[in-house]
């Protein structure tokens, strides 16, 4: 029997590195319970700003959060009004959580930076081709199209060297669940050294949800 792995936990520190970093020392379970706050937060907050990942760097005194994004204007507001009221957001956050917790768990204050980095073209991120096809599947379009018209439109770029795409729920309004995939170019997911970009999204329907799965195969990595 086969094991599924996710494709970047099977790279990491060959390949790939961790999306959270950084020095945790004795306040672990508080601080990783932090990250999970944070993340959560912004994704929740950012639904509409089309964000393909989220980092937090982790320091003595200072918080750097690196949101990947195809939209920054969103995010940013005018004259960074919007930076601006995340950072308050995640402050009100950690604070609220603080007080949930004894005075020997709590941690000291720590700046928040946020940084913006720019995605020029959201069809080479795994992450926002499942957004844009579960959007899509949202608006009752036809799950067939939805995964042929993102294939071709990936597949236009040269970086990518082979997609696959894969549905699962009651597709279509479907009594019965099934699951459907399409694939084009390569994919070699059991070669280590090759660069593979997955994300899972999901589209809430009326009829229930919908899972969609998107890999993308970028060529392989000599380090």
């Amino acid at each position: 029997m086969t094991h599924k792995v996710h494709p970047k936990a099977f790279r990491i520190k060959g390949m790939e590195d961790f999306n959270i970093r950084g020095f945790y020392g004795t306040k672990m379970q508080q601080y990783l319970e932090e990250d999970f706050l944070i993340k959560d937060y912004l994704r929740e907050t950012l639904k509409e700003a089309s964000v393909a990942n989220i980092q937090i760097e982790h320091s003595a005194n200072k918080l750097n959060i690196i949101i990947e994004t195809a939209r920054p204007g969103i995010i940013i507001g005018r004259g960074g009004e919007g930076v601006e009221i995340l950072k308050k957001g995640i402050d009100q956050k950690l604070t609220r959580m603080a007080k949930r917790k004894p005075a020997s768990a709590k941690a000291s204050a720590r700046q928040v930076k946020i940084d913006i980095k720019e995605i020029k073209n959201p069809f080479t991120s795994a992450a926002l081709v499942g957004q844009m096809a579960a959007q899509q599947i949202e608006k009752r379009i036809p799950f067939r199209q939805v995964l042929k018209r993102s294939m071709e439109r990936v597949m236009q770029n040269k970086e990518i060297k082979g997609i696959r795409m894969e549905v699962s729920g009651r597709l279509n309004g479907n009594e019965i669940a099934r699951r459907e995939w399409l694939t084009q170019g390569r994919m070699p997911r059991q070669t280590i050294r090759a660069d593979i970009d997955y994300a899972h999204n999901e589209a809430l329907c009326t009829y229930g949800v919908i899972g969609v799965k998107v890999w993308l195969y970028k060529g392989d990595k000599f380090t």
